[in-house]
């Protein structure tokens, strides 16, 4: 066990050094991504611009560039092009947002997933099950900003039922954080309902013909402690992985569009507003920082699998 720790932490700083290469070199050749025009006016002259090249060590080699970025990032004294701010602080700023976000919506399609799941596995093949398969895959198939812009609309606009947009710090108020959020939790949650369903039905399906769930049933177990303490147990070592890697995205960018159509102003909507500007500063940070998250998570799933599923053998 020990051995594969460690050889599973080495591999994730290895992905992690090859994501910051590929990352920083992408952002070096985006169009129009000079900075040194941006950071100059667009009526400064060549003598100024210039100048901010030599300020900012554009005119460096790429690798001694890539080096002081890298040393920026993991320092925290990454200061935007656009606005001159220090990056970290304004992601410290809307990490609030971006996290009540994030665990709210996990906690939501984890729960619900599990029971639809379930209830489509004990039901397989009953109208019961061809419904929530239905309603799985239309969830499945409509995009998050359309769910947003539904539950705006009829929830929000013509019910008034929640509030348009924006968003309130849990310790100013907690009730309107939590009316503020309803409406982004459930848009970002109703894909991953839809997706972890079907594969926990799938999975739940297989293992009920397993060897060691019939041994049980020989036993003389109940069939609710069968499906409980055996069959759904054992196939939530998937959705478990799945979960950990999905919460690890939403915080590392993947709840942008929910953000910006909820006005949330958490780091997702700070990443989309650095892209409308080219500002490329805030994304290497907030790119670098997520995908810190997702392997790190990632190397801790597949610790947590290995340690679960007595079934899975180690490569020597």
């Amino acid at each position: 066990m020990a051995r594969f720790i460690v050889r599973r932490l080495f591999q994730a700083v290895v992905v992690l050094f090859f994501v910051s290469i590929f990352t920083f070199l992408i952002f070096q050749v985006i169009p129009d991504g000079t900075p040194a025009l941006r950071l100059a006016g667009k009526s400064a002259t060549p003598q100024t611009i210039a100048a901010v090249v030599r300020q900012w060590g554009f005119n460096k080699p790429i690798w001694v560039q890539y080096a002081d970025m890298m040393g920026r990032i993991f320092t925290g004294s990454v200061i935007s092009y656009s606005e001159h701010v220090n990056v970290l602080s304004q992601i410290q700023r809307g990490l609030p947002a971006t996290l009540s976000l994030a665990i709210g919506a996990g906690v939501i399609w984890f729960v619900f997933a599990v029971v639809v799941g379930a209830v489509s596995a004990v039901r397989a093949g009953r109208i019961s099950d061809r419904l929530l398969a239905l309603l799985s895959l239309t969830a499945i198939s409509t995009p998050t900003f359309v769910v947003g812009a539904l539950g705006l609309y009829f929830l929000a606009w013509r019910v008034h039922i929640f509030p348009l947009s924006g968003y309130v710090p849990l310790s100013q108020s907690p009730g309107q954080w939590f009316m503020h959020l309803v409406l982004p939790w459930i848009s970002l949650s109703v894909v991953y309902i839809g997706i972890y369903s079907r594969v926990l039905r799938s999975t739940m399906l297989d293992n009920m013909n397993e060897d060691y769930v019939r041994t049980a049933r020989a036993k003389g177990l109940s069939g609710r402690r069968v499906l409980i303490r055996h069959v759904l147990r054992t196939s939530l070592i998937p959705i478990v992985s799945m979960w950990g890697l999905d919460f690890a995205g939403v915080i590392g960018g993947g709840a942008i569009l929910v953000e910006v159509v909820f006005n949330l102003n958490g780091v997702g909507q700070y990443a989309a507003e650095s892209i409308e500007a080219l500002d490329v500063p805030p994304l290497l940070v907030i790119v670098m920082y997520g995908a810190i998250l997702v392997v790190l998570i990632a190397a801790l799933v597949d610790i947590l699998y290995v340690w679960l599923d007595p079934r899975v053998r180690l490569e020597a």
